[in-house]
C-alpha cells in the first residue's frame, strides 16, 4: 500500500532507483540503496528481538543511525518514538513512563540521563558496539502494516504543561509528503535541506516530502544562525526548512557575502512574522511559504510560492475542511477571531489520538487550540494560541500581534509577549525583548512605537531586555519560563518614568 511508509519508499525506489535520495554527514544513498538499507535494518532489529508493534525510542542528534531507525522501524512495523534531546529529570521520566519503549538508541553523552530516568529496556549507544545497523543481516520483506497503524509516537514540546504522546499513523506521514511537496512545488530536481531535529514532525516528514516527488534530502547539523547559509550552500539545497523564530535570527545577523551564495529559492517557514517576509526574500533570495499544520494534523491551510500574503497562513488545502468557532463551538463571522477546528477527507491523514486517550474517528473534526481570523476571501490569519491570549481589562490581547509590533522596531531583534498578574485583576502585558546587534534600545521610543501601532489596552506595561529568549529544542519560545520569572528588579514598568536608554553590555 502506498499509504504506508514502506509502500511510499518502495514505490519511490521503483521509480527513482538510482537517483540520489539521502545525505546525512558523510553518508549518501540513492533511492534503491535506501530501500535496501531499510529492509536490512529491519532485519537487524528483528535479530535483536524487535517485533511489529514494539516501541523503539531514540534520543540523539541528527545522524544516519536515526534515519536508519526511522525507516527500519517503519519497514518492520515497529513504532518509533523520537525523544527531544533536551528532555531531562521529571520530564524525561514522564515521557519514558508513558511511552514504555522496549529499545532505545541514545547519544553517548545522554545515556546516563536516560538510565537515571528509569529506562530498563535494551539500550544502544550511538556509535558504539551492538547497535543494529543496515547491511549486517539479510533483508526482510516489509511488514503488512495498514495506513492506520501507528508509525511514530511524537511527544508535544510541553512548553506549558506535561508533554503528550501523539500517535501518528503511517498514512499521516504519506499525506504530509503529498501536501507539502505540492505546497512547495517540489520536483525531482530539488534538493531539500533541513537542520531541524528529527524528533520534530517538520524534519521527520521531510523524508516523505522528498519521496513523494523523487527529490534529494540533506539532513544537517543543529541550526546555527552564523553558519546557516554556508551549510545551505554546501548541501546544494534549492529548498530550505525553517521555523518562524529562525527567520528573525537570520535577519539579525550582519550582512555577508554568503547571504546569496547558495541555490535556495523556496523555504517552508511556518509562523514567520509577516514583517520578515519581504526583507528575507530581498536579502537571501528565498521565498518563504507559510502553512498551518501540527503534530496532530497535517498541512490543512497553506500558501504556495506563487500565492503569498505576508502575515497570513494561507487558504484551505484540497481534502480538508475548516471552521472558525467561538467558545460554544458555534461558527463566527469572517473577520472575527475564533478557534480553528479542522477535518480531513483523507482517512488517517491526522493522528489517531494521544497515548492512553480516546481515539477519534479518522475523519472527525479536531480542535486545534489556535485562534485565527478567516477573511472574506478565504485567507486565514493566525492570531494566537488560545492558551497564550492575554486578558487585560476585559479585552483579549494577542501576544503574536504585540510581538509583531515590537519586532518591527529597528532596535529589536526578537521579542516574546506574555501575561503577568495585575494588581487590578486579570493580566498585564509584559514583553521580553532581545536588542538588535549593535543597537541601543531606548525603551521610551519603543513604548511610543507600540502606542502608535497597538490599541491602548495592548501596549505593554512591562519590558525586560534580555540577551536571548528561552527556547525549546525546536525553536519555540518557552513562555512558561518567562511567565514564571515574571516581573523582576530589572524589569521596566511604564507606569514609572523610564531611563533614557537601556542596552546590554
Amino acid at each position: 500500500m502506498t499509504d504506508t511508509i514502506p509502500g511510499l519508499l518502495d514505490a519511490a525506489a521503483g521509480e527513482f532507483g538510482e537517483r540520489p535520495f539521502l545525505r546525512v554527514g558523510s553518508v549518501t544513498r540513492t533511492y534503491a540503496e535506501t530501500r535496501t538499507a531499510a529492509a536490512t535494518m529491519a532485519g537487524a532489529l528483528a535479530e535483536r528481538g524487535c517485533r511489529p508493534g514494539d516501541r523503539v525510542a531514540v534520543m540523539a542528534d541528527n545522524r544516519i543511525e536515526v534515519v536508519d531507525l526511522i525507516l527500519g522501524c517503519a519497514w518492520l512495523g515497529a513504532v518509533l518514538i523520537p525523544l527531544n534531546t533536551g528532555l531531562r529529570g521529571g520530564g524525561l521520566r514522564n515521557v519514558l513512563r508513558a511511552a514504555e519503549p522496549q529499545f532505545l538508541l541514545v547519544e553517548e553523552e545522554l545515556a546516563e540521563r536516560v538510565v537515571a530516568a528509569g529506562f530498563q529496556g535494551e539500550l544502544w549507544v550511538a556509535g558504539g558496539d551492538g547497535v543494529p545497523v543496515p547491511g549486517t543481516v539479510p533483508a526482510v520483506p516489509s511488514a503488512q502494516v495498514r495506513p492506520e497503524d501507528t508509525a511514530f509516537v511524537l511527544f508535544t514540546s510541553g512548553t506549558t504543561g506535561a508533554a503528550r504522546g501523539v500517535r501518528c499513523p503511517h498514512a499521516q506521514t504519506v499525506w504530509w509528503g503529498r501536501n507539502v511537496s505540492d505546497s512547495l512545488r517540489l520536483t525531482a530536481d530539488d534538493v531539500l535541506y533541513t537542520c531541524l531535529p528529527l524528533f520534530h514532525t517538520n524534519a521527520l516528514n521531510t523524508l516523505a516530502h522528498a519521496m513523494a516527488v523523487g527529490a534529494s534530502c540533506v539532513i544537517g547539523e543543529r541550526f546555527s544562525a552564523t553558519r546557516y547559509w554556508e551549510r545551505v550552500a554546501e548541501a546544494g539545497a534549492t529548498v530550505v526548512y525553517l521555523l518562524g523564530a529562525m527567520a528573525p535570527m537570520l535577519l539579525a545577523q550582519p550582512p555577508g557575502s554568503g547571504d546569496r551564495a547558495h541555490r535556495a529559492r523556496r523555504g517552508l517557514s511556518p509562523a514567520t512574522p509577516g514583517s520578515a517576509w519581504e526583507p528575507f526574500r530581498e536579502r537571501f533570495g528565498v521565498t518563504l511559504v507559510d502553512g498551518f499544520g501540527s503534530t496532530e494534523t497535517n498541512l490543512v491551510v497553506g500558501s504556495t510560492p506563487e500565492e503569498q500574503r505576508p502575515g497570513y497562513v494561507g487558504t484551505v488545502r484540497d481534502g480538508f475542511s475548516v471552521r472558525v468557532v467561538d467558545d460554544r463551538l458555534d461558527p463566527v463571522a469572517d473577520g472575527v477571531a475564533g478557534e480553528l477546528v479542522v477535518r480531513s477527507a483523507h482517512e488517517f491523514a491526522f493522528c489517531t489520538g494521544y497515548l492512553g486517550e480516546f481515539e477519534p474517528g479518522p475523519t472527525a473534526w479536531r480542535r486545534t487550540g489556535d485562534r485565527v481570523v478567516r477573511e472574506a476571501d478565504g485567507w486565514f490569519r493566525f492570531v494566537d494560541r488560545i492558551k497564550d491570549v492575554i486578558r487585560r481589562r476585559g479585552e483579549n490581547v494577542s501576544s503574536q500581534e504585540v510581538e509583531s509590533v515590537v519586532r518591527s522596531h529597528p532596535a529589536v531583534a526578537d521579542a516574546a509577549a506574555f501575561p503577568v498578574p495585575s494588581e487590578l485583576a486579570e493580566d498585564e502585558v509584559m514583553v521580553a525583548v532581545v536588542p538588535a546587534p549593535g543597537q541601543v534600545l531606548d525603551l521610551g521610543d519603543l513604548l511610543r512605537h507600540c502606542a502608535d501601532e497597538l490599541p491602548p489596552f495592548a501596549v505593554p506595561r512591562y519590558i525586560d531586555t534580555v540577551r536571548e529568549l528561552p527556547l525549546t529544542e525546536t525553536g519555540k519560545v518557552r513562555k512558561g519560563v518567562l511567565r514564571e520569572r515574571g516581573v523582576t528588579a530589572t524589569t521596566w514598568d511604564r507606569s514609572i518614568p523610564p531611563t533614557p536608554a537601556r542596552h546590554l553590555t
